[in-house]
């Protein structure tokens, strides 16, 4: 069962987290490239506020956003700026988000987010986590996939076999981790059962498209292509 109040209070953690070690950063190291192809941190900091507006809007029943291009362009004017217009940004919104996520509301209901997607108001919180918390690690400052909160990343790992089960593109898939849990993904194409066996961080990241997958072991066929997020 989704506890929307436990996850609120993991996304102020994390997002503490994610703070205090961006106010170590300088206005260079802001403009540096990030993990994600294309994107300086600058773009991943923009993003995290812009995201945190856009989940507001989700629940209190309005768009995520305007458009996709409003999205992208919103993103490309805040990146550039200097940290510190960052950090009270990425503070403002995170207070905007939590006064929004603790306050009384049918956690039940239906809500839409991007591209016709809906989900259940309550999973809105854990959304907003798995953002800042892998956002966090796609800034490359030190904070990795193994330091992730145990519990996400197993949580993390429900989400994406989940998402990707019976797709078209995936083979039936088992996914287990060093510690004997197991999952299963795929299923829409042919071949397979493939097997994947790896450390939860590393199965995190194949899954989340933040690892190749190479330190992995596969058996049964090759290690399954995944799509996009």
């Amino acid at each position: 069962m989704i506890d929307h109040a436990h996850d609120m209070a993991s996304v102020r953690e994390a997002t503490d987290r994610l703070l205090t070690a961006a106010t170590a950063l300088d206005d260079a190291a802001v403009a540096a490239p990030s993990r994600l192809p294309g994107w300086t941190r600058g773009h991943v900091l923009a993003h995290l506020a812009r995201n945190a507006d856009a989940l507001v809007n989700v629940l209190q029943g309005r768009p995520m956003y305007v458009s996709g291009e409003a999205r992208n362009a919103d993103i490309e004017r805040d990146a550039p700026r200097a940290l510190a217009l960052h950090l009270a940004d990425l503070r403002e919104t995170a207070a905007r988000f939590r006064a929004e996520g603790e306050a009384p509301a049918d956690w039940d209901r239906t809500v839409e987010l991007r591209n016709g997607v809906t989900d259940q108001a309550a999973r809105v919180p854990f959304r907003r986590l798995v953002e800042v918390e892998l956002h966090h690690v796609d800034l490359g400052i030190g904070y990795e996939l193994e330091d992730l909160p145990k519990e996400f990343t197993e949580r993390e790992i429900d989400f994406l076999t989940e998402r990707f089960a019976g797709h078209e593109n995936v083979p039936a898939t088992t996914v287990t981790a060093e510690d004997g849990r197991m999952w299963t993904t795929g299923g829409g194409a042919a071949g397979g059962p493939v097997e994947v066996r790896g450390s939860a961080a590393d199965l995190l990241g194949w899954l989340a498209g933040r690892r190749d997958g190479s330190a992995l072991t596969v058996s049964g066929g090759p290690l399954p292509a995944l799509p996009p997020l």
